[in-house]
């Protein structure tokens, strides 16, 4: 369906996966493809800030992660299937893209271009990974534990599990129920949820990874140790900026890095 919203034009569809998944999303604006992958318990919706800031100069495509929103999620679950959902994005707005994922939005960003997606720029901000001593005992101990509740179908008891060490902006409370199950789908993006320093390795778009300079130490940590694995990678720190960063200190900082020569 196509809308005009101002001087912009507006396209919402549905593209099919390589498993018959079908992935709901929506673009605005013209030019070169800018994907915007979104994390944890968000969907196409919550990154419409920063689609309409970025859409004056690019064709932003906004979509619902599988699990979310208008979008299928047939079982069983693997990351390989959401490598494949934003690689049937990427086909259907020309065959190749610029990306930018936000937390493990950004992890699942960058196992896909690692897995050779056709990306040849990449920007994220604070994926969640951790380069502390002992965090793959932890993560793996509470991704266990998430799991075990979502298999019993307690929903709630995930939830807060979850938003108890959240640094993600999440959506109001009562829109959380429907996708509580793809907390573990995020969970599984990170693996074991250190910096996964082999896949990084074989990434060799361009990547900028972004902090905030007021997040806590660890995240920030995390995000230099990203960069360091990247063959091209490089890391920038926007001052005063959390987890919930600001759609318009971002924008530039993205528009900079996608124009750069």
């Amino acid at each position: 369906m196509d809308e005009t919203s101002g001087t912009l034009s507006r396209v919402r569809g549905r593209v099919r996966s390589a498993d018959g998944t079908r992935i709901a999303y929506e673009r605005r604006g013209e030019g070169v493809p800018v994907i915007l992958v979104s994390g944890a318990l968000c969907t196409a919706e919550t990154e419409r800030p920063l689609a309409d800031l970025l859409a004056p100069r690019y064709a932003v495509v906004t979509y619902d992660r599988r699990g979310r929103g208008g979008s299928g999620d047939t079982g069983p679950y693997d990351v390989e299937r959401e490598i494949e959902d934003l690689e049937a994005l990427i086909g259907e707005v020309g065959g190749t893209a610029f990306v930018h994922g936000i937390s493990s939005g950004g992890a699942l960003a960058l196992a896909g271009v690692a897995a050779g997606l056709p990306v040849e720029r990449l920007s994220v901000f604070e994926p969640p990974f951790s380069a502390d001593a002992g965090a793959r005992e932890s993560f793996v101990a509470r991704r266990r534990r998430l799991a075990g509740l979502l298999e019993r179908g307690q929903r709630d008891a995930a939830l807060e599990l979850f938003l108890a060490e959240a640094t993600e902006s999440v959506p109001a409370r009562p829109l959380l129920d429907a996708i509580a199950h793809t907390l573990a789908y995020d969970h599984a993006v990170l693996g074991d949820g250190t910096v996964p320093a082999a896949r990084l390795g074989r990434v060799h778009a361009r990547v900028l990874v972004v902090d905030g300079g007021a997040s806590p130490a660890r995240t920030r940590r995390a995000a230099m140790a990203v960069s360091t694995a990247l063959p091209r990678g490089r890391h920038r720190t926007l001052t005063g900026q959390t987890h919930q960063v600001a759609p318009h200190v971002l924008a530039p900082v993205l528009e900079d890095f996608f124009e750069e020569e």
